[in-house]
């Protein structure tokens, strides 16, 4: 593991004008990582049922609200119960979770997108521990990259930056030319203080939530063009 910090996250104006939109498109990107659940699978069905079963057995009633997407379960777990449960906690959550595959799948354009990088310009980056991540990925039917960064990888999980820097440091890229795809707003959160480029997918979160430099539907609206010296992006027409 990589012994990165840094700072908190800073406040980000989001870049939405059709010229910062035509920048980010036009660059060429030495690497790309993707989050997992709710970017490159739909699990969001299998994390709400696991999440409301174990809130159930640790008796926490009307007073657990559901998960936060993209944060890892361990912090989440720590605004729960006290400090000396949450290691039983995370167990026991994580027996749920790898239990419950029941309907995760791969979303629209996720896999032709994912496949067509090649493998040392992309990575994985997930607030799963690895273990439930390839579960997950394998229940989709997602091809497995060689490089998978999961909350076992660094001191702290997303909106804080090392999993991307991680990321960076492992493919040998500066994460100023690096691009992240993320669903979630603490995903995107982490990618800017880390120094990525971002894009932002709708689904999880609406648009409005995604703090991001280009925002789009779903990954089958972009395509890859491959660079000699990295990727582009290109906005497929409607």
């Amino acid at each position: 593991m990589t012994n990165l910090t840094a700072d908190p996250p800073k406040p980000h104006t989001p870049r939405t004008s059709p010229d910062n939109e035509n920048t980010l498109l036009g660059r060429v990107f030495e690497a790309v990582f993707f989050d997992n659940d709710g970017t490159l699978v739909d699990s969001t069905n299998a994390v709400n049922r696991s999440w409301l079963s174990w809130a159930e057995e640790a008796g926490l009633g009307a007073s657990f609200r559901g998960a936060s997407h993209g944060v890892p379960a361990r912090q989440m777990l720590a605004t729960l119960i006290p400090a000396d449960q949450i290691d039983d906690a995370v167990i026991r959550l994580t027996q749920i979770e790898l239990a419950d595959t029941m309907g995760i799948t791969i979303l629209p354009g996720a896999g032709p997108l994912l496949a067509s990088i090649p493998e040392h310009r992309r990575a994985i980056v997930s607030s799963a521990t690895r273990e439930l991540c390839l579960a997950r990925l394998a229940a989709a039917g997602v091809p497995t990259p060689a490089t998978i960064i999961t909350i076992e990888d660094t001191g702290r999980g997303k909106p804080f930056p090392e999993p991307f820097l991680e990321a960076a440091a492992r493919l040998g890229f500066d994460p100023a030319r690096c691009l992240v795809v993320e669903d979630a707003p603490a995903g995107l959160e982490a990618a800017r203080a880390a120094g990525c480029a971002t894009i932002g997918v709708e689904g999880t979160h609406d648009a409005a939530d995604l703090d991001a430099d280009l925002v789009v539907a779903s990954l089958d609206k972009l395509r890859i063009v491959l660079q000699h010296n990295g990727v582009k992006f290109e906005l497929l027409p409607e």
